[in-house]
Protein backbone atom coordinates (compact mmCIF):
# COMPACT_ATOMS: atom_id res chain seq x y z
CA UNK A 1 0.00 0.00 0.00
CA UNK A 2 1.21 3.54 -0.98
CA UNK A 3 2.40 5.67 1.74
CA UNK A 4 -0.30 8.26 0.66
CA UNK A 5 -2.90 5.57 0.75
CA UNK A 6 -1.99 4.33 4.42
CA UNK A 7 -2.28 8.17 5.34
CA UNK A 8 -5.76 8.47 4.41
CA UNK A 9 -6.77 5.40 5.98
CA UNK A 10 -5.25 5.85 9.14
CA UNK A 11 -6.82 9.36 9.36
CA UNK A 12 -10.01 7.88 8.27
CA UNK A 13 -10.33 5.02 11.03
CA UNK A 14 -9.31 7.39 13.58
CA UNK A 15 -12.14 10.12 12.79
CA UNK A 16 -14.69 6.92 13.12
CA UNK A 17 -13.11 5.91 16.40
CA UNK A 18 -13.36 9.61 17.22
CA UNK A 19 -17.25 9.58 16.22
CA UNK A 20 -17.65 6.40 18.19
CA UNK A 21 -16.74 8.13 21.11
CA UNK A 22 -18.36 11.80 20.31
CA UNK A 23 -21.01 11.58 23.12
CA UNK A 24 -17.87 11.08 25.76
CA UNK A 25 -16.08 13.73 24.68
CA UNK A 26 -18.09 17.22 25.76
CA UNK A 27 -15.64 18.37 28.62
CA UNK A 28 -13.55 21.64 28.34
CA UNK A 29 -10.18 19.79 28.75
CA UNK A 30 -11.31 18.02 25.70
CA UNK A 31 -12.22 20.91 24.04
CA UNK A 32 -9.52 23.07 24.92
CA UNK A 33 -6.85 20.40 24.21
CA UNK A 34 -8.43 19.64 20.53
CA UNK A 35 -7.99 23.31 19.34
CA UNK A 36 -4.25 23.12 20.73
CA UNK A 37 -3.86 20.43 19.45
CA UNK A 38 -5.12 21.12 15.63
CA UNK A 39 -3.15 25.11 15.83
CA UNK A 40 -0.16 22.79 16.80
CA UNK A 41 -0.47 20.57 13.96
CA UNK A 42 -1.35 23.84 11.35
CA UNK A 43 1.81 25.18 13.14
CA UNK A 44 4.18 22.59 13.03
CA UNK A 45 6.92 23.61 10.39
CA UNK A 46 6.75 26.88 12.52
CA UNK A 47 4.76 28.96 9.94
CA UNK A 48 1.04 28.88 8.80
CA UNK A 49 -0.42 30.51 5.78
CA UNK A 50 -3.97 31.86 5.56
CA UNK A 51 -5.16 29.03 3.07
CA UNK A 52 -3.70 26.74 5.86
CA UNK A 53 -5.13 28.38 8.60
CA UNK A 54 -8.73 28.34 6.92
CA UNK A 55 -8.55 24.93 6.43
CA UNK A 56 -8.02 23.61 9.03
CA UNK A 57 -11.04 25.99 10.78
CA UNK A 58 -13.31 24.14 8.08
CA UNK A 59 -12.28 21.17 9.40
CA UNK A 60 -12.78 21.83 12.63
CA UNK A 61 -15.92 23.51 11.95
CA UNK A 62 -17.06 20.29 9.85
CA UNK A 63 -15.89 17.73 12.02
CA UNK A 64 -18.86 15.93 13.81
CA UNK A 65 -17.30 15.03 16.99
CA UNK A 66 -16.21 18.73 17.57
CA UNK A 67 -19.50 19.65 16.85
CA UNK A 68 -20.58 19.29 20.60
CA UNK A 69 -19.07 22.77 20.87
CA UNK A 70 -19.75 26.39 19.26
CA UNK A 71 -18.17 26.69 16.01
CA UNK A 72 -17.07 30.70 16.87
CA UNK A 73 -15.97 29.90 20.68
CA UNK A 74 -13.83 26.47 18.84
CA UNK A 75 -12.78 29.11 16.12
CA UNK A 76 -11.44 31.73 18.85
CA UNK A 77 -9.52 28.67 21.25
CA UNK A 78 -7.56 27.72 17.79
CA UNK A 79 -6.47 31.55 16.39
CA UNK A 80 -5.70 32.05 20.27
CA UNK A 81 -3.23 29.16 20.07
CA UNK A 82 -2.36 29.75 16.75
CA UNK A 83 -1.24 33.62 18.01
CA UNK A 84 0.78 32.34 20.79
CA UNK A 85 2.99 30.03 18.07
CA UNK A 86 3.39 32.57 15.54
CA UNK A 87 4.54 35.36 17.86
CA UNK A 88 7.22 32.95 19.37
CA UNK A 89 7.21 28.97 18.00
CA UNK A 90 8.99 27.88 20.96
CA UNK A 91 7.64 29.95 23.49
CA UNK A 92 4.29 29.33 22.12
CA UNK A 93 4.52 25.38 22.13
CA UNK A 94 5.07 25.45 25.51
CA UNK A 95 1.65 26.87 26.48
CA UNK A 96 -0.32 24.72 23.44
CA UNK A 97 1.11 21.77 25.26
CA UNK A 98 0.03 22.97 28.77
CA UNK A 99 -3.15 23.50 27.06
CA UNK A 100 -3.12 19.71 25.48
CA UNK A 101 -2.04 18.21 29.06
CA UNK A 102 -5.56 19.29 30.67
CA UNK A 103 -6.59 15.97 28.24
CA UNK A 104 -4.25 13.85 30.32
CA UNK A 105 -6.80 13.13 33.47
CA UNK A 106 -9.40 11.34 31.23
CA UNK A 107 -7.64 8.54 28.59
CA UNK A 108 -10.74 7.88 26.30
CA UNK A 109 -10.07 12.20 25.50
CA UNK A 110 -6.52 12.17 25.85
CA UNK A 111 -6.53 9.17 23.08
CA UNK A 112 -9.48 11.48 21.25
CA UNK A 113 -6.87 14.10 21.15
CA UNK A 114 -3.99 12.69 19.42
CA UNK A 115 -6.45 11.33 16.86
CA UNK A 116 -7.81 14.76 16.16
CA UNK A 117 -4.39 15.41 15.37
CA UNK A 118 -3.81 12.57 13.09
CA UNK A 119 -7.22 13.55 11.26
CA UNK A 120 -5.75 17.18 10.93
CA UNK A 121 -2.47 16.72 9.82
CA UNK A 122 -3.75 14.06 6.92
CA UNK A 123 -6.76 15.96 5.95
CA UNK A 124 -3.83 17.17 3.10
CA UNK A 125 -3.28 13.89 2.50
CA UNK A 126 0.66 14.65 3.88
CA UNK A 127 0.81 13.59 7.51
CA UNK A 128 4.53 15.00 7.59
CA UNK A 129 7.50 14.41 9.59
CA UNK A 130 6.81 17.66 11.45
CA UNK A 131 3.52 16.82 12.25
CA UNK A 132 4.13 13.92 13.05
CA UNK A 133 6.60 14.97 15.58
CA UNK A 134 4.71 17.27 17.06
CA UNK A 135 1.73 14.87 17.68
CA UNK A 136 4.28 12.55 19.00
CA UNK A 137 5.49 15.19 21.24
CA UNK A 138 1.91 15.96 22.58
CA UNK A 139 1.62 11.76 23.47
CA UNK A 140 4.22 12.19 25.60
CA UNK A 141 2.84 15.26 27.31
CA UNK A 142 -0.41 13.15 27.45
CA UNK A 143 1.94 10.11 28.99
CA UNK A 144 0.61 7.83 25.44
CA UNK A 145 3.12 5.79 23.96
CA UNK A 146 3.29 6.87 20.10
CA UNK A 147 3.43 3.76 18.79
CA UNK A 148 -0.37 3.09 19.52
CA UNK A 149 -0.58 5.85 16.86
CA UNK A 150 1.90 4.05 14.19
CA UNK A 151 3.97 7.22 15.36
Amino acid sequence: MALWDRIKESAQTMQTQLEAKKNDLKSGAFRDASMAMCALVAAADGTIDPAERRRVAQLITSNDVLRNFPAEDLQRRFDANLDKLTADFDFGKVGVLQEIAKAKKKPAEARAVVQIGIVIGGADGDFDKTEQAVVREACYTLDLPPHEFDL
